[in-house]
């Protein structure tokens, strides 16, 4: 994948096949240590200990409509070369965290991509679930969830066609002001 936003993209769609009603998505960007950590947490179903042994063998998935399972195996590579590294950590019944580090000058790390398109689309077609974005870099953050989106929007659902740019436009201002930082 050539963004980062469609990694993160694909394992928050694990999270959501798990039966997560709750997903947070925090990246940080510290350039004084030169690390992004990217974080997908859930309250899913959790993964298995058999299985999370052999979690980054593309081989090894638990979806029944295909034989390899490719998301986690992409994103640890991405991670790799650019200096970093993947770790998942999970617990039955209680959810799974996905933590991706990358030296953040590498020049062999993917660009973020469009995290306000990436959050507006999980949103707007996952509405029952909260999603909760926190976007780190410096002493700036920016903080969006589900919750505060849906009292900003009133009367208008999260899911309407009419809320999509409503809720890139807050994402991207928020992103805005922490790249300013």
């Amino acid at each position: 994948m050539r963004e980062l936003s469609l990694h993160i993209l694909d394992i928050a769609q694990n999270s959501i096949e798990s039966g997560a009603r709750n997903i947070e998505i925090l990246i940080d960007e510290d350039e004084s240590s030169d690390v992004l950590t990217i974080v997908i947490a859930d309250d899913g179903k959790g993964i298995p200990p058999e299985i999370l042994k052999s979690i980054t063998d593309p081989f090894v998935t638990t979806r029944k409509t295909r034989r390899v399972g490719l998301g986690i195996p992409l994103f640890q590579e991405a991670a790799r070369m650019a200096g970093g590294d993947l770790e998942v950590r999970s617990t039955v019944g209680e959810g799974t965290e996905v933590i991706a580090e990358f030296k953040l000058s590498s020049i062999d790390r993917a660009p973020l991509g469009d995290m306000a398109e990436t959050m507006a689309l999980l949103m707007v077609l996952n509405p029952d679930v909260n999603f909760r974005y926190e976007h780190t870099r410096g002493y700036a953050k920016f903080v969006c969830s589900t919750d505060a989106l849906v009292e900003m929007l009133g009367d208008t659902p999260i899911w309407s066609p009419s809320a999509v740019p409503v809720i890139r436009s807050i994402i991207r201002e928020g992103l805005r002001n922490v790249q300013a930082s």
